[in-house]
């Protein structure tokens, strides 16, 4: 069986002239511009009504139609023997602490490799997860992102979950590192509320940004300790939109460190010297993803109807970059008082 998903693009009154297989990969997740000419040459793709060729140069206010067929994920025949940490595991639910650059479950250009995949090799009692390519999930972190994940057994707990995500009554605490200091700045505190609305971004699809409509997003941070140039976060959600955390830091000028989508690779504070150049390509060799990780989850248990909460250790690539950013300030202070 074939799935086909329609997605509709209005170019942007900004927008330069660009070949239209590089504009589209800049629009369509997982989508590379070979893999654009290909759906190109089946057709797939028209601008203002007409197929589309591969050398067309988009203009502002174009509207273009990209047609997506993938075979649709059969769940009962992709089963992998992935290895995954359980934190925790009953009769109704298992707690999951993910890898970063682990997909959560399958979609588009992500069928294998996933933790929907390992958790169908670990058991045959998952919930059907509202889609056939999601059993058990309940909510979803980056692929990026680190950390704990509930998953649901069967459709009453499922429900029972889905319930108190819906209603913000889940209790989630995550832990990053970000560029800059906060004590810096005039208008923020070591500890504060961003709310914003959050949207898809209108230059490209792959990202979302502050917006004047769209859902509202509330992250409530603070400060656990500042560095030179970096500080240590931990961060409580009220709601879990889509990048949420890495666009709201991103938006107050504090990218999350290393996020290669919001801004984290590049220098943001400092003085751009060889020294500190350095110093940062080696914290980007060491960590690809951005460094966040939901650390901790509590909810009421489906059962026992009994507050439950639920920790997890940070990732060794998080404490070794956060260990180099301690002794690369401790050094900055001996140098500066010698």
């Amino acid at each position: 069986m074939e799935d086909k998903k329609i997605i509709k693009i209005i170019v942007t009154d900004k927008q330069r002239k660009e070949r239209i297989d590089k504009f589209l990969s800049h629009q369509l997740e997982n989508h590379s511009r070979t893999k654009i000419q290909d759906i190109i040459e089946t057709g797939s793709i028209f601008v203002n009504g007409k197929q589309a060729k591969n050398n067309y140069q988009v203009v502002p206010k174009d509207e273009i139609i990209v047609t997506l067929v993938r075979k649709s994920f059969e769940p009962s025949d992709k089963p992998e023997n992935i290895a995954i940490d359980i934190n925790y595991e009953d009769d109704s639910l298992i707690i999951i602490n993910k890898d970063a650059g682990m997909v959560t479950h399958p979609a588009y250009s992500n069928y294998s490799g996933t933790l929907v995949n390992a958790l169908l090799y670990h058991t045959k009692n998952l919930s059907k997860g509202g889609a056939v390519e999601r059993p058990g999930i309940v909510h979803r972190i980056d692929k990026g992102t680190s950390g704990l994940l509930v998953i649901a057994k069967n459709e009453t707990v499922h429900k029972f979950l889905a319930d108190q995500f819906h209603e913000h009554t889940i209790e989630r605490e995550y832990h990053t590192i970000v560029w800059g200091n906060f004590s810096h700045k005039k208008k923020q505190n070591k500890k504060g509320t961003i709310e914003t609305f959050i949207n898809r971004s209108k230059n490209d699809r792959k990202k979302f940004a502050v917006a004047d409509n769209g859902k509202i997003a509330v992250t409530h941070y603070e400060v656990i300790e500042e560095y030179d140039n970096f500080s240590y976060l931990k961060l409580n959600l009220e709601t879990g939109r889509t990048h949420q955390i890495r666009v709201h830091l991103a938006h107050i000028n504090h990218p999350v460190l290393c996020d290669p989508t919001y801004g984290g690779r590049r220098i943001v504070y400092g003085m751009a010297t060889s020294h500190f150049k350095a110093f940062v390509n080696n914290i980007l060799e060491i960590s690809p993803y951005q460094l966040l990780h939901a650390k901790t989850l509590g909810f009421v248990h489906p059962e026992t109807k009994k507050f439950i909460k639920f920790d997890s250790n940070l990732p060794n690539i998080f404490l070794d970059v956060l260990d180099k950013i301690k002794s690369y300030s401790e050094n900055n202070v001996k140098d500066k008082n010698s």
